[in-house]
């Protein structure tokens, strides 16, 4: 089975349904290997950081984030409604369902950000970082609410005060937060400047009116990764020796899990006039070429077994998917069998050999994609 055939039933095990507001907030909920998580840290080694060894650019990002150019963008236009009213009912039923579980998971995701920046903020003094996180938690805040407000006009809003609450809580050292966040704004970037500038292109493919705030959305998500950029390059020891292997595994997790994520909504790829595969190609193209201002190593994503080991994990998911549906003890034995061969996947991947960067004098990057 290759991942770019897989058909509506493969799908509907990887993603589920939700018809009502209850399955929509046990859907953001429920944590897996698939699902963003929220995350907390050690704030006293935050609250340790140095930020004087980049203090020029710093204090110039802090500035951007204080002139607030997107202070007014996330409100809906007056046409807003009138196209969900006109669009929506165009939408087949698992088209339909595959857009839900982008906006849930888009909102997940950003509401992450929100609680940890907030909790952060609240746990420390480090006047710089502290700065920071109050900047990037109003961001998230607003990206999350924006989403929120697309699934109410499914009648499926999500209750955040309840997510807040009730749903797991991973702990990462703050190193680990470091190169994930990093690695998960600038992922974020290059996903919706690609949506964007397809939709720019095929206007007539645009199937929900969210798609228009992409641009200055994402924009956002940019100058996000470029602060943890900058907070990476003033402490350098965070980016050699051992910690080489932390970065190599953090860009493969994360590639990995949006590549098999992406292949369980085939027909929205498909409604924008994206393919799968491709689009995942070039969001990681995107995303590499950035991530040259700040980590040394680089995965060779034209490698054959690289690609080979992704499709195979599209693969493993639905082989997983099906063991799970299946349930009782052949069940239980087919899911151990299937979390065997995706380690032994993810392995292989992990020794593909990468390409070395030497990290360039200039730190900060701008968004010209």
């Amino acid at each position: 089975m290759s991942p770019n055939s897989l058909d509506f039933d493969h799908v509907e095990l990887l993603i589920g349904s939700v018809e009502s507001a209850e399955e929509a907030n046990a859907k953001a909920v429920k944590s897996t290997v698939l699902t963003p998580r929220f995350y907390t840290t050690d704030f006293a080694a935050l609250d340790r950081l140095d930020m004087s060894p980049v203090r020029a650019q710093w204090d110039a990002m802090m500035k951007e984030y204080e002139g607030d150019n997107n202070h007014d963008h996330f409100q809906r236009d007056s046409t807003f409604a009138d196209e969900v009213r006109q669009l929506m009912p165009q939408l087949s039923p698992e088209l339909r369902q595959e857009f839900l579980d982008f906006l849930i998971s888009s909102l997940t995701s950003e509401f992450s950000g929100c609680i940890l920046y907030n909790e952060i903020r609240k746990n420390i003094s480090n006047p710089d970082i502290k700065q920071l996180m109050t900047y990037m938690a109003r961001d998230e805040s607003r990206h999350a609410g924006f989403i929120n407000q697309s699934l109410k006009d499914f009648n499926l809003g999500i209750d955040l005060g309840s997510l807040k609450k009730t749903k797991h809580y991973t702990f990462f050292k703050p190193k680990y937060i470091y190169y994930a966040t990093y690695l998960s704004e600038k992922i974020g970037y290059a996903r919706y400047i690609t949506i964007f500038r397809q939709l720019e292109r095929h206007p007539d493919k645009r199937f929900h009116p969210i798609f228009r705030w992409f641009e200055r959305w994402c924009n956002d998500e940019f100058r996000h990764g470029e602060s943890f950029a900058l907070m990476m390059r003033a402490n350098p020891h965070l980016l050699r020796g051992h910690n080489l292997l932390w970065i190599r595994f953090f860009i493969l997790a994360v590639y990995a899990t949006m590549y098999v994520r992406d292949h369980t909504r085939p027909l929205m790829h498909e409604a924008m006039g994206l393919h799968s595969t491709d689009y995942d190609y070039e969001v990681f193209r995107i995303t590499s070429q950035i991530a040259r201002q700040v980590f040394p190593v680089e995965v060779d994503i034209d490698h054959p077994v690289f690609r080979k080991c992704m499709t195979r994990l599209v693969e493993i998911a639905v082989a997983d998917a099906k063991a799970k549906k299946r349930g009782g003890l052949m069940g239980a034995l087919q899911h151990g069998w299937c979390v065997t061969q995706a380690v032994a996947t993810f392995a292989r991947l992990y020794f593909v050999p990468v390409k070395r960067n030497p990290l360039p004098a200039e730190m900060r990057v701008q968004p010209t994609w």
